[in-house]
């Protein structure tokens, strides 16, 4: 399945992505896409209530605004320089190890949500990225359990401000955390619908110029690795984002360097999750 949230800011409602691209509301479930629906692996009930009632189910406009498909996270973990292209233009060594931050949850938006360029930012970047969505705690999981515990997918920008990353104590959260600087989805495509998530290309736009093109098969460490890894270190609750890392192309790696102005168009895709669009924006 392909799973949606919908509605005005604050306002959203879960509903669902039909094979021939209708979306339809499933409030009538009961359930949002939050932790407790995926602790309960209600992923399975939801798919037999709609082969049930999506007849019966309101069709949602295509021009509806999508918010993030997830409700409330309690964690949104990134995995740095996971591509060896990108570690390369980032003047860094390829990890011997994935390399863990976190990115705020305030800063969550939805996939076409436009981009707020901080307040004295100069740098501001972006990043297309695989998103895993934990369907199941995992805790000192192997990397042959991994998957047993992963719900999902979803398309992510891991838009960065470098000066405040990289330029400011080295800290690398507050330079991933301002607000917007997450958009997620259209949707999580649940776990049967992406079966290799090792083989999928990946793709940034910038005002209509390819600046990202990879392939997941090119990742560092893998989901399994990266799920397994994590849960050494903490638990991994259900509804969790574990997102995996950008290849090459990152405005940084330019030379000359080239960070979004507002009026900037990024449009970003991942096969089988979908694409997303953000026009940047000034700080008011």
């Amino acid at each position: 399945m392909k799973l949606i949230r919908y509605g005005q800011i604050g306002q959203e409602k879960p509903g669902v992505q039909l094979k021939d691209g209708t979306r339809i509301d499933v409030s009538g479930f009961g359930l949002d896409y939050d932790d407790q629906f995926f602790g309960n692996n209600e992923i399975e009930n939801l798919s037999k209530w709609v082969e049930e009632n999506k007849e019966k189910c309101k069709i949602i406009s295509p021009d509806t605004r999508l918010g993030s498909p997830v409700y409330k996270p309690s964690k949104l973990i990134c995995i740095g320089l996971n591509y060896a292209e990108h570690a390369k233009e980032s003047g860094a060594q390829i990890p011997t190890e994935p390399v863990i931050f976190f990115k705020a949850t305030s800063a969550i938006v939805g996939p076409n949500d436009n981009l707020v360029i901080p307040k004295n930012s100069k740098k501001t970047d972006w990043e297309v990225e695989l998103a895993i969505v934990i369907g199941k705690k995992a805790k000192y999981v192997s990397k042959d359990e991994a998957m047993d515990h992963v719900a999902g997918y979803t398309l992510h920008n891991d838009y960065s401000e470098r000066a405040f990353q990289l330029e400011r104590s080295g800290q690398w959260v507050k330079g991933k955390s301002c607000d917007t600087f997450a958009p997620l989805g259209p949707f999580i495509a649940t776990k049967d619908e992406i079966p290799n998530p090792q083989d999928l290309d990946l793709w940034l736009k910038l005002n209509g110029e390819i600046m990202q093109k990879s392939n997941t098969c090119d990742m560092v460490f893998g989901v399994e690795e990266i799920v397994s890894f994590l849960s050494q270190f903490m638990s991994l609750m259900p509804g969790d984002i574990i997102s995996t890392g950008t290849p090459s192309g990152v405005g940084m790696g330019l030379n000359p360097p080239r960070y979004l102005k507002p009026g900037d168009i990024v449009e970003l895709g991942v096969d089988g999750l979908g694409c997303s669009k953000q026009i940047a924006t000034s700080f008011d």
